[in-house]
């Protein structure tokens, strides 16, 4: 008979803060995993909406409650980091709780990262979009993430590019202690490309691809969260995002510019038609990488693209200021300075299960990881 640890695969970890509005759903596609023994563990970020009372109603999900927010810390470490103390499966599975898990689709990662040596295989989930800035927007800056971090890049050893989704990172536990989990760069707002950089740095393997089949997510569910949401991150995801910002718009201003004269010499106009086609069709199938539909691909190149450029730059002011606002916290200069990260990688537990049950040891700070 197998003690209750070995029996533990897999332990799924979702960090959430006021997500009413799609964790049941969420907690419904991971109930519903099969093909590996697994955990579920819903870590409340100290929500104020229905969060609690939603993940409570799930018989079979372990509910704990993230500690008070550890100085020099960000929120989502602060409560991943709960997660993985309470954790006891030789896997651990942090995912997001806006993401939806398709059936077998737990089973299947565990099965592809065993069999391709990765001790973290990170999923890039499909994205779904409904308002219009959504579809104008994301196509844009997925595609400019899969230029700045090619899938097959990072997932080379002898390349020393890393990345990683946080919407879906599937890690060995072992691997994440010795790299000292979230607790090694408590201080990173990016922290999901930290911790692959980590992983890789050790020198072990790890897998980034793409994988509509297997998750999907809906990261924003309106314009002001798509813009806070980019803001937060983009500065960090791209080394130049000023000059990203430039190069962009005029990429995009070209066309329209050849499009306006033409349209006012009537001896060039063909001519100018067709270099405006040409250029747009370029931007098309620049952006067309990035694997969304026709529509919002065209979404895109015509909208998307100065949108784009304005978030990069609003993203580099913020950040050049050191204040970032992202779900109701702001993050100063205070929190994001190494000096300030707390010494103590240990959250508190709001749960009744034991520490000394858990027989992993705890993540430790060493090592500064940016």
């Amino acid at each position: 008979m197998l003690s209750g640890l070995e029996r533990v695969k897999v332990s799924v970890i979702v960090p959430a803060r006021n997500e009413e509005a799609s964790l049941g759903t969420c907690l419904d596609s991971l109930v519903a995993q099969t093909g590996v023994p697994s955990e579920i563990i819903v870590v409340d970020d100290h929500s104020t909406d229905r969060t609690q009372q939603i993940a409570a109603s799930f018989q079979s999900v372990h509910l704990v409650k993230a500690g008070p927010l550890p100085d020099g810390w960000t929120g989502k470490n602060n409560a991943v980091t709960t997660g993985a103390r309470y954790a006891q499966g030789q896997w651990l599975l942090f995912t997001d709780a806006d993401t939806v898990h398709l059936p077998g689709s737990l089973a299947g990662a565990v099965k592809e990262a065993e069999e391709n040596g990765a001790e973290l295989l990170s999923y890039s989930p499909e994205q779904i979009a409904v308002t219009f800035w959504e579809m104008a927007t994301l196509p844009v800056v997925f595609a400019e993430l899969a230029r700045q971090y090619p899938p097959a890049k990072v997932s080379d050893p002898a390349s020393p590019l890393a990345a990683a989704n946080g919407q879906y990172i599937l890690i060995r536990r072992d691997t994440y202690n010795a790299v000292g989990g979230h607790a090694a760069v408590a201080r990173d707002i990016l922290e999901d490309v930290a911790l692959a950089r980590a992983v890789k740095r050790s020198g072990r393997r790890i897998r980034f691809r793409f994988a509509p089949t297997a998750v999907r997510t809906r990261m924003y569910r309106n314009y002001r969260q798509l813009r806070d949401g980019w803001t937060k991150n983009l500065a960090l995801l791209f080394p130049s995002p000023g000059w990203l910002a430039l190069r962009t718009l005029a990429l995009w201003v070209f066309p329209c510019i050849v499009l306006s004269l033409s349209l006012e010499s009537a001896l060039k106009n063909f001519v100018g038609d067709v270099v405006a086609l040409v250029a747009f069709l370029f931007l098309a199938a620049r952006i067309h990488r990035a694997n969304f539909p026709l529509k919002m691909t065209l979404l895109g190149t015509l909208f998307g693209m100065p949108m784009f450029a304005h978030l990069l730059l609003r993203s580099k002011r913020a950040h050049a200021k050191h204040i970032v606002m992202w779900k109701g916290r702001t993050y100063s200069a205070e929190h994001l300075t190494e000096n300030h990260i707390s010494t103590d990688p240990t959250p508190h537990l709001g749960s009744n299960r034991a520490m000394d049950a858990l027989t992993d040891p705890a993540p430790t700070t060493t090592g500064r990881l940016s």
